[in-house]
């Protein structure tokens, strides 16, 4: 066969791997893309204590789950050292809301909904309303310490650089898994609402109001 035959089959092969590099570049650039999108949702996973189990909650499209009182389970003991070096527990706060916010200071989202949560606290506050946070993954205080003043956050935070106080929460439950997470209790101890994302002032407001209003 002449050589002249030969050429194009050669343009054709030339080509095609031209085009699988094309490929495999925009699905590299695709997955860092995803990953991106998925660090700005949530900083790092919590620890283990997840999993699906026998659940009675219901996520909503905005996701927020929610659980219906009478399918509620018990919040777990929460007690420590907060930043400030005082002693905390939870059942300090028994017969009233609380809102447990998961956070690190290392947590670009985090930052982000941290003035939203300043602002919520203090408006909530007469209404019988109570936050405490859980700074997660931060292997020295100082750090933590500046974000919350930056942040103005009026409330303690529980000191938990290992994550141990997250892995209190039962398997199936309304536990967190991420960080940011946030919790709402009930008055009666029992996980009402969970969201495992940063929140807006509207959406922070809108899992905290139905807890509030009910007898």
């Amino acid at each position: 066969m002449s050589a002249a035959c030969r050429a194009p089959r050669s343009q054709n092969r030339s080509l095609d791997r031209r085009a699988s590099r094309r490929r495999s570049r925009v699905s590299a650039l695709a997955a860092a893309a995803a990953a991106a999108a998925l660090t700005l949702t949530a900083c790092s996973s919590g620890g283990t204590s997840g999993g699906s189990g026998k659940t009675n909650f219901i996520t909503g499209s905005d996701g927020i789950s929610t659980a219906k009182k009478a399918d509620r389970r018990d919040a777990p003991d929460l007690d420590g050292e907060t930043l400030d070096g005082e002693k905390l527990s939870l059942g300090d706060y028994k017969g009233k809301v609380v809102v447990v916010n998961v956070w690190g200071s290392w947590c670009p989202p985090c930052r982000a909904e941290a003035p939203s949560f300043a602002k919520v606290a203090k408006e909530t506050k007469p209404k019988g309303v109570e936050f405490v946070g859980i700074n997660a993954r931060d292997p020295e205080k100082g750090p933590a310490i500046a974000f919350e003043k930056d942040k103005g956050v009026p409330y303690p935070s529980l000191y938990d650089p290992m994550g141990k106080l997250m892995l209190r929460f039962p398997r199936g439950t309304l536990n967190p898994n991420f960080i940011p997470s946030t919790l709402v209790i009930d008055k009666d101890g029992k996980i009402a609402a969970r969201s495992q994302q940063p929140l807006s002032e509207e959406k922070l407001r809108k899992m905290i109001d139905p807890v509030v209003a009910e007898k």
